[in-house]
C-alpha cells in the first residue's frame, strides 16, 4: 500500500477556514482552531439570521402600512380585514412600497377598505 502524504489537503483544508474567518479578532483569525470554532459558530448564526431576516423584514412593512393607516384614520387590522373582504390582492410588501411611494394611491386603498367595511 502507498504511503499518502497529506499535506496539500490539509495546508487547503486550513487556508479556507482562515480566510473565512479573516476578519475576526486576535486568535480567532490566525490559530486554526480557534478560527474553526469561530468560523462554524458564524454559519450556524448566518444561517438562523437568513430566517429571521424574513420576519424582521415583515415587521417592518407591517409597521410602515400602520402609520400610513392611522394618517388615513383606520388601524392596521381594520385595514387589512376591510382589503381581505374587498378582495384586493395586495400583500404587505406591495402595500408598504404604495405607503411610503405613493401615499394618495394609500388613501384611495384606505377608503376602499372603510368602504367594504361600512357595508359589511
Amino acid at each position: 500500500m502507498p504511503r499518502v502524504k497529506r499535506a496539500l489537503n490539509a495546508k487547503k483544508r486550513k487556508r479556507k477556514i482562515l480566510k473565512a474567518a479573516k476578519g475576526y479578532r486576535g486568535a480567532r483569525s490566525r490559530l486554526i482552531r480557534t478560527a474553526t470554532e469561530a468560523v462554524e459558530r458564524g454559519l450556524c448564526y448566518a444561517y438562523r439570521d437568513r430566517r429571521n431576516k424574513k420576519r424582521t423584514i415583515r415587521s417592518l412593512w407591517i409597521a410602515r402600512i400602520n402609520a400610513a393607516a392611522r394618517e388615513n384614520d383606520i388601524t392596521y387590522s381594520r385595514l387589512i380585514e376591510g382589503l381581505t373582504k374587498a378582495n384586493v390582492g395586495l400583500d404587505r410588501k406591495a402595500l408598504s412600497e404604495i405607503a411610503v411611494r405613493d401615499p394618495k394611491g394609500f388613501t384611495k386603498i384606505a377608503s376602499i377598505a372603510k368602504e367594504t367595511l361600512a357595508a359589511a
